[in-house]
């Protein structure tokens, strides 16, 4: 397995961790300076991004890690369990968010400073940089967790430019529309606990070892059927470990064939699928005598 792309990954979310704490500390002085409750609300959620960098770091370390005695098909587990816990992160803070933001609505302070706009620009303009170099990084990677990581900064991006619209309509309204900080923070929330969702959701599917996209098991299958000797190909199943994944499937061919044939045919087979989808770590061949059949999954 290629670890470069995994390390690149590592390496981003340590930087965005840093990211993440200076953005927050500056998100946090200038609402509390300048009277911004929407700013506050954006950078308590920058703050869960520091958290959530740390976790998406973490399970990206363990889940490099080599197989041992305790853990012989790895430990690529740590991957989707990191994803899963950011999204989970995101839905609490989301919802904290939520009620602080309407209870400012309701009970509006007063109109927050100009300045705090230009704080917003730079949180924007360096959330997208990250967000954007960070899924690169996902989709060499394979990453759940480093998609989990984009999904983060992007969240950031939505609840600062919800602060941006709120403080702008707030100072163009002047007296009595005060109220458009609170509103932004709570339109903010939302946009964010639906984000966690959905890293959430396929996170899950992946711990409790969920089928692969249509598209990779036939690319498997047809590797596989293409070896010579091979006259069938079903039981065809894969999981995903991490970046990689695990296939197990039964190859039929001729009853006649010697034990150390078959054996040396389930090695082709396993070459072949390798080569065809690199992102496969091992496969499990079962290898049965063919009796006749039409070659399916």
């Amino acid at each position: 397995m290629n670890r470069e792309p995994l390390s690149r990954g590592m390496r981003l979310a340590r930087l965005g961790l840093v990211a993440n704490a200076a953005l927050a500390l500056a998100k946090g002085l200038a609402g509390v300076i300048g009277h911004s409750y929407a700013l506050v609300a954006d950078a308590a959620e920058s703050a869960a991004d520091i958290g959530g960098s740390i976790v998406v770091w973490s399970g990206l370390r363990v889940s490099a890690r080599s197989p041992d005695y305790d853990h012989p098909y790895g430990h690529g587990k740590a991957e989707p369990l990191a994803a899963a816990a950011v999204g989970l992160m995101l839905c609490v803070a989301a919802l904290g968010i939520l009620v602080k933001s309407i209870n400012a609505t309701v009970s509006p302070h007063g109109a927050p400073a100009p300045f705090t706009l230009g704080v917003l620009v730079l949180v924007i303009a360096v959330k997208v940089a990250l967000a954007r170099t960070v899924l690169r990084a996902a989709d060499d990677a394979g990453s759940r967790a480093l998609a989990a990581d984009a999904w983060h900064h992007r969240a950031d991006v939505i609840t600062s430019a919800a602060a941006f619209v709120g403080i702008s309509a707030a100072l163009i309204g002047g007296d009595g529309w005060e109220w458009c900080d609170g509103a932004a923070g709570s339109v903010a929330s939302i946009i964010v606990f639906l984000n966690g969702l959905h890293i959430l959701r396929p996170a899950l599917h992946e711990l409790m070892d969920g089928a692969p996209d249509i598209e990779l098991l036939e690319r498997v299958f047809v590797a596989a059927r293409s070896v010579s000797g091979v006259r069938l190909i079903e039981h065809l199943k894969a999981r995903k470990l991490g970046t990689s994944y695990l296939v197990d499937l039964h190859a039929q061919a001729d009853p006649v064939m010697s034990l150390d044939e078959a054996h040396m045919l389930s090695g082709r087979i396993k070459t072949a699928i390798r080569a065809a989808v690199p992102s496969v770590q091992d496969v499990l061949v079962h290898m049965e005598p063919f009796h006749g059949g039409h070659g399916g999954r």
